[in-house]
This record gives structure tokens, C-alpha cells and sequence, in this order.
């Protein structure tokens, strides 16, 4: 017999091929397929009809190898059978199946779990959409003709060829011409070391031209070791940093302070007019038409602002938002301020959700109309926070008589100067660069 006849899984992919599935049967008599038995714990042999009658046990070991022992026929075409459908089902089905061949047989048969992987791999190998499976173990009878090939080829006894990885997949099957012709057109892919190869040898000298330029070679040092006793310069690896000391060093990037919003509705500051308010020093109703359109849908403001007590040279630029939703856990260190209108909801998802303890640690700041009455929780909550009255918005005047706003705006930034320097801020940064809280 040929080795498709006698060797189990080659019969499996060949009669998947040729569309003739193989019948279970309960004898290794000829069987038609009207008799096939479908349970597999009744079923005791595989019968194949193509090209000739031949049938295997179940129980038959096959060379698919898995956890380094080989796995039986059953569990082969059991696998098969499930191809389509998920691995849960796939897991129930065979724990099914073993508890019927454990109340059919007693003892011995049992059906193998096969793995994800092993099992993608044993159906693309029986489909014939791949020629080889690192699962699957060649044929005596071809590692003996591979061996036979290198004997022929004169490379036994010398440098040993490797043997084609298609070999026992190859034979005693023809290859469809339309797979041929997928497989034809597929591009090779290659590992790190065969594309790190170029294919021809490149000259990086210019690359050491220029870094000698900025490594300063050929410029004379100041301080240069003196000459060797053999009267040779002895060679120096240490660049010439004697340009760089001129340069002007650049400013480290400092983290922005942050301001936080209170997103009530209530509230006389939201994101349409805080820019206005902090920046021009003038107050627009959130909702009024001379508030900014862009900042009423906007997420994150940004706003500049010079305090001479921080860093006289460079202004901070200040983040304003209105939830700390996307805050990072270091952004808590750079929150100065913290626009409220009393209502403890607004501290919901703070890293201090108590209000005593928040202000502690961050300046409260309440703004108000000037003829109302600061309300009683904001002045239960201690000295941590600031308030602020402004004059009511008379729609008649609009901003020409708002000339009382700059002088409030410049009180809070008095205040969150004053709570900054408190708290460690300075010109390289805030307390979490400088070793603060």
C-alpha cells in the first residue's frame, strides 16, 4: 500500500480533498454510508472509500503530536467535525462526548482538548491550505528519501543539506491548480537577519566627517593634554565643549498650573466668559451674546498671565477647565484654584472630595453679585476660601459700565499669586518639580 493508505491522516486530507468524508462506523467491515454511525462513542472505526475500502480504529495514534504525545484518530476527526464552530462549544463538546465513551467503554477512550492553535493548525493542514504543520511528524518513508537525496546529492558527509519542510505533506497528494497558483504569487517574507543583509556594502565614511564637525576634532582645545613623552599628541575622545558654554541654556519646560471650574449652571464663571473675565478683566453673562462661542463648547482654555513674584520674566500659562475627568493623577499637584458656588456635587471624582480638606491643600475661590450675600456653606468652609462680588450685569450699559470688574480680576490674581508662592511655585516649576507636597 501506498502511504496515504496506510497512514491515517493522509487518508483524512485526501478524501476532504476529493469531497468524499470518510464514515464512522461500529465494524471495519464495508459499511454504506446510510449505515454511518454519527456518535462517536459508539463508532469504533473510520472507513475511508477513496480510491480504495479502508478502515482504521478510532483509537489508532496518529502523528500529530500534542503536549509531546501523539493524538488518536477520534479526537483527529472530532476536531475536524467542529471546525466551525466556537471554542466554548468546542470544550463542551468534547467533555460531552467523554462522559458518553466514559458510560459507553468504562474506561480507556477518551477525546483530546486540542488547543486553539493546534487545532487552527490540524484543520488548515487537512484543508490543504497549508503543506506543512510544525505538529505534525513527517513519514519514515520520506525522511528516508531526503536522507537518500543528500546521499545522491553528495552533501552526506559534509555541510548536511536541509530537508524540504514540504516533503512529507507533498507526497501522495496533488496540489490544486488554483492553490498552486495562490501560492505562486505569494511574497516571501523575511526575519530581521535576512533584511538587515544589504546587497551591497555602504560607505558611512561622510557620517564621521560630520560628526567631527560638531565633535569639534579639528579645532584647537583650551586646556588640551600636553604631548606624550614620545613626543605624540596623545588622542582625546572628550568633545570640545568650550562653543557650547556661550550658548544660552534653554529654559526648562515647566508644567502649566491648572484652574479648575465649577459646571454648574449656576454659576456666574463657566468656560463661554472665564477667559474674558480673567484676561480682559471685564464680566459677560456665560449665556449673554458677548461671550465667546468658542469657549461655550470647549473642553480646555488656556490663558497667560505674568506674576512677578513667581517669575518675572516668563508668564505661566494657566489650563482652565471644568471637570476632572481626564486628569492624570500628577495633575493634582498642579491645580491652584478651584472656581466654586458652594455646591458640594462639584467636588464629585476630586482627589478631595471634602471641601475643609480640598482648600486646604487649593485656593477656593467664590465669585458673586455684589448685592447678595456669600451663602454660609462657602463661609463655613474656612479661610482656604476667597470671595469675590462683582456688580450685577445691567443689560442697558453692557460692558461700558463694567469698570469695577478689573479691579476685582486683579484681587483674584493677588490671591492665586499669593496661594502659588505659598505653596512652592517658582521659576523652574511647581511643588511636584521641586520636591513639594
Amino acid at each position: 500500500m501506498d502511504a496515504p493508505s496506510t497512514d491515517p491522516l493522509l487518508s483524512l486530507r485526501r478524501s476532504i480533498a476529493s469531497n468524499r468524508p470518510p464514515i464512522p462506523t461500529a465494524s471495519p467491515a464495508p459499511t454504506p454510508p446510510s449505515d454511518a454511525i454519527e456518535n462517536l462513542a459508539v463508532a469504533t472505526h473510520l472507513q475511508f472509500a477513496d480510491p480504495e475500502h479502508i478502515s482504521f480504529p478510532l483509537d489508532t495514534l496518529t502523528r500529530f503530536i500534542s503536549s509531546d504525545k501523539p493524538v488518536d484518530l477520534r479526537s483527529i476527526y472530532f476536531a475536524w467535525q467542529k471546525k466551525d464552530v466556537a471554542i466554548p462549544d468546542y470544550i463542551a463538546s468534547a467533555q460531552k462526548l467523554n462522559e458518553e465513551l466514559y458510560g459507553t467503554t468504562g474506561v480507556g477512550s477518551r477525546v483530546q482538548n486540542l488547543v486553539f492553535v493546534e487545532r487552527l493548525d490540524l484543520i488548515t493542514w487537512l484543508e490543504g491550505a497549508s503543506e506543512e504543520s510544525e505538529y505534525i511528524k513527517a513519514l519514515e518513508s520520506d525522511v528516508a528519501a531526503a536522507r537518500s537525496a543528500q546521499v545522491a546529492s553528495g552533501a552526506a558527509g559534509g555541510i548536511s543539506a536541509a530537508p524540504s519542510s514540504t516533503a512529507g505533506a507533498r507526497a501522495g497528494k496533488t496540489i490544486d491548480p488554483r492553490l498552486r497558483e495562490i501560492y505562486n504569487g505569494e511574497r516571501r517574507m523575511g526575519d530581521r537577519n535576512s533584511v538587515l543583509r544589504g546587497i551591497k556594502p555602504t560607505d558611512f565614511s561622510h557620517i564621521r566627517k560630520t560628526a567631527e564637525i560638531f565633535l569639534g576634532r579639528n579645532r584647537p582645545r583650551p586646556g588640551a593634554h600636553p604631548p606624550s613623552s614620545t613626543g605624540a599628541t596623545a588622542p582625546s575622545t572628550v568633545p570640545n565643549t568650550s562653543s557650547l558654554v556661550s550658548l544660552p541654556k534653554k529654559p526648562s519646560r515647566r508644567p502649566d498650573p491648572i484652574i479648575l471650574l465649577s459646571p454648574s449652571a449656576s454659576s456666574l464663571l463657566r468656560m463661554s466668559n472665564i477667559k474674558s473675565f480673567l484676561e480682559a478683566g471685564t464680566y459677560i453673562p456665560p449665556d449673554g451674546a458677548g461671550a465667546g462661542s468658542s469657549g461655550a463648547t470647549a473642553t480646555i482654555l488656556h490663558i497667560s498671565r505674568l506674576l512677578p513674584s513667581i517669575d518675572a520674566s516668563r508668564p505661566l500659562r494657566f489650563i482652565l477647565v471644568d471637570t476632572p475627568d481626564q486628569f492624570k493623577p500628577d495633575y493634582w499637584s498642579r491645580l491652584v484654584a478651584v472656581f466654586t458656588t458652594g455646591q458640594t456635587w462639584q467636588f464629585r471624582g476630586y482627589k478631595w472630595q471634602s471641601p475643609p480638606e480640598l482648600f486646604r491643600h487649593v485656593l477656593g475661590i467664590y465669585v458673586g453679585w455684589r448685592s447678595e450675600e456669600v451663602p454660609a456653606t462657602v463661609r463655613g468652609w474656612g479661610r482656604g476660601v476667597s470671595s469675590a462680588q462683582i456688580e450685577k450685569w445691567n443689560a442697558h450699559q453692557g460692558v461700558q459700565g463694567r469698570w469695577r470688574d478689573r479691579e476685582v480680576v486683579e484681587g483674584i490674581w493677588d490671591r492665586v499669586e499669593e496661594s502659588m508662592r505659598a505653596k512652592g511655585w517658582g521659576n523652574e516649576g511647581g511643588p511636584a518639580m521641586m520636591g513639594g507636597r
